[in-house]
């Protein structure tokens, strides 16, 4: 038996639609490029974030670059943003140390037709086109909630934090009110870590030697926990002042292992800065068709706010957190 009419044209129809596909304009220009500016490229979680979204730029098929101070250093970190502007990328994101500082470079960029993504830190009153992160309000509560439960509502607190930096400030907000409803539970006084663990180290040190009444320690970024651990142990008094520490850096993790912190508040970087190029991807070639162009769009058609959210990462669980990160850490 002869093969019917449509069989034997199967082969050409095959042929046709290949040559279509080879001929027809790829979706990414060849030469496509995304910048991510850190806050400082040198600690971990950064390095996390790197991951994600070096993995994100390797998915879509687009280059990716991730710049920014070696040092908590918000002016070097403007000159990096501005620097990346002026090379004209596809899109940029970036976690502005000092929101108002960042204002005007971001708009620039806006007007210059580079969309912009916020993660981990907002510059809420720029246009950037949307922010992706922890709700840090609600990440403050949450730690308020958990250095109230590690020390049985009663006792005082060293606090470190950076002040002035927008996400770590929402945190500290966030602190403040859940710790309203403990009236034994007291700030010995907020300290400015600088985004170190060796200054952080010198301030829990300097608490200690001089023998202040201090019942706990609670860390609001990630160099935070590490500090403390490590001044903890040169006082000798591991496990003697629990320590509620921000993120999940090697040193954070191991100091949990080893029962020299209690918990720690685990926010996802590396979630932040895959979806943060996702979303820049989408703006760059308009794909989604609420508007013709997001450029001269009367809002813009993306989520002005994505939430990661958190996790509470303690000695129960903190060697499958290590098992499952290991899956993807740089």
């Amino acid at each position: 038996m002869s093969p019917s009419p449509s069989l034997k044209l199967l082969p050409v129809i095959l042929l046709s639609l290949a040559l279509i596909e080879s001929c027809a304009k790829p979706v990414h220009e060849k030469d496509e490029r995304y910048v991510f500016v850190a806050t400082n490229v040198s600690l971990p979680y950064w390095q996390e974030a790197k991951a994600g979204f070096m993995e994100s730029a390797q998915v879509l098929g687009v280059k990716a670059e991730f710049t920014g101070p070696t040092g908590y250093a918000p002016d070097d970190e403007l000159k990096a943003f501005q620097t990346a502007a002026q090379s004209r990328p596809a899109g940029i994101v970036v976690s502005p140390a000092r929101p108002d500082t960042f204002k005007d470079a971001i708009n620039g960029a806006l007007k210059d037709g580079i969309p912009v993504v916020c993660v981990d830190s907002d510059s809420p009153d720029s246009g950037r086109i949307l922010f992706i992160g922890t709700d840090n309000y609600r990440a403050g509560l949450e730690s308020g909630e958990l250095i109230a439960r590690v020390l049985h509502q009663h006792g005082r607190v060293v606090l470190l934090t950076i002040p002035g930096q927008f996400n770590l400030d929402e945190r500290l907000r966030g602190v403040q009110d859940a710790l309203k409803q403990y009236p034994f539970i007291s700030f010995n006084k907020v300290y400015n870590d600088q985004g170190d663990p060796q200054a952080a180290a010198r301030e829990v040190s300097e608490v200690l030697q001089n023998k202040d009444n201090v019942q706990g320690i609670l860390c609001l970024e990630a160099s935070g926990g590490p500090g403390a651990a490590q001044a903890l142990a040169h006082f000798e008094m591991q496990g003697k002042i629990p320590v509620v520490a921000m993120d999940t850096n090697r040193e954070t993790l191991d100091g949990i292992s080893k029962g020299v912190i209690a918990a720690t508040l685990a926010q996802k970087p590396y979630t932040m800065s895959f979806y943060g190029l996702r979303f820049l991807d989408d703006l760059h070639h308009n794909s989604v068709h609420e508007f013709k162009d997001w450029r001269t769009a009367p809002a813009s058609p993306l989520p002005a706010f994505l939430d990661t959210g958190t996790a509470v990462i303690d000695a129960r669980n903190v060697d499958e957190f290590r098992n499952a990160l290991a899956s993807h850490s740089p």
